[in-house]
């Protein structure tokens, strides 16, 4: 039986392919497949040691990020961040939405690492690989947590995510904000809740995402709309009234990114257009590969994000053309680090090197 005949509610794959650096894999029965039962999630605790990353890609808009949980119980579809599931023995398609790894201590590491003496202020991203909003951040808090760590030290923090539970932080953002340490990023990839629901299923609707824009934005914190990806021949006719409705409910600024599909992500999409769109499912994959040099992926820096081709220049004119009409400002959000400080107190102590 094939996947693109299978439908798992509440998932958006519907596969586990086998882990690239494992010799063993294992196979459900056609059985368990035809059932199409979501699995229930797991979580399992991080013992990481470390919670700052550091990346020098040229294609990215910031250097330091944390991430409070690995694995998305969000289950986009394309999530260029399935791949890291792999490095621990597990699959990126089902075991990346239902097996989510905790990082329980990451409070603790990101004030010991704020405190060291060879830590230089800077913004540190929130959410630069899963989203720290999904499901699993209502059970353990642990992005408020860092938040407030982020608040105490007063270092600047920026935050990507299509959840509307970031506006339960609303009276910490207020703060960073009174001294510019604060940018929100609301991703909406599409408009349409049919396409929302299969593509990010557990994703809040893009109503309640502009009304997240619209919350924030009347609390005085600024926020940008991320048009994240755009999938060409499927949302990328969207881009205009994305924007608008961003721009209308309060957003200062917008991004796109075009979708990428990295190591076996390819594999599980095109299932997935199998399943859910199988009449575009043709057009859609012809235009990927129509950006990425006739491959369902490109890993070049600096064109990765947003494609090359005509199908990419209409939609980088497209987004221009919209942002003009919305009234963006072109220029980055700049957020302060001269506010930083070092707190003292008994609690720091604990943590100085």
């Amino acid at each position: 039986m094939s996947s693109e005949s299978v439908t798992i509610k509440g998932r958006g794959s519907a596969e586990n392919p086998a882990n690239r650096f494992e010799k063993i894999e294992f196979t459900p029965s056609e059985d368990e497949i035809a059932e199409g039962l979501s699995p229930k999630t797991i979580f399992y605790k991080d013992a990481t040691k470390s919670i700052i990353s550091y990346n020098d890609s040229p294609d990215v808009g910031f250097n330091a990020g944390i991430n409070p949980y690995r694995g998305c119980e969000h289950g986009c579809i394309y999530c260029y961040a399935r791949p890291t599931h792999e490095y621990f023995g597990l699959s990126l398609g089902l075991d990346f939405e239902t097996k989510i790894l905790v990082k329980e201590d990451a409070p603790a590491l990101l004030r010991k690492e704020l405190s060291a003496k060879k830590y230089v202020p800077e913004t540190i991203v929130v959410s630069g690989n899963t989203d720290c909003y999904q499901p699993a951040e209502r059970r353990f808090g642990l992005t408020r947590a860092c938040l407030e760590v982020l608040l105490e030290f007063r270092n600047p923090a920026g935050i990507i995510t299509k959840n509307y539970l970031v506006t339960r932080d609303i009276d910490l953002l207020k703060q960073f904000a009174e001294w510019d340490g604060i940018m929100v990023a609301v991703s909406v990839t599409s408009l349409d809740p049919e396409i929302k629901r299969v593509m990010e299923p557990r994703t809040s609707e893009p109503r309640l995402r502009l009304r997240a824009i619209e919350e924030l934005s009347k609390a005085g914190v600024p926020v940008i709309v991320m048009v994240a990806p755009v999938v060409p021949g499927l949302t990328d006719h969207e881009i205009p009234a994305i924007i608008k409705s961003a721009a209308d409910a309060g957003a200062v600024s917008a991004g796109f990114v075009m979708l990428r599909l990295p190591y076996g992500v390819s594999d599980i999409f095109e299932a997935w257009l199998g399943r859910h769109f199988p009449d575009r499912k043709d057009k859609v994959l012809n235009r990927i590969r129509a950006m990425r040099g006739r491959k369902l992926n490109s890993p070049d820096f600096h064109s990765r994000m947003r494609g090359e081709g005509i199908y990419a220049e209409q939609a980088r004119d497209m987004f221009t053309l919209a942002c003009k009409k919305a009234g963006f400002d072109s220029e980055r959000i700049r957020l302060s680090t001269e506010h930083f400080r070092k707190p003292d107190g008994p609690q720091l102590e604990l943590f100085k090197p």
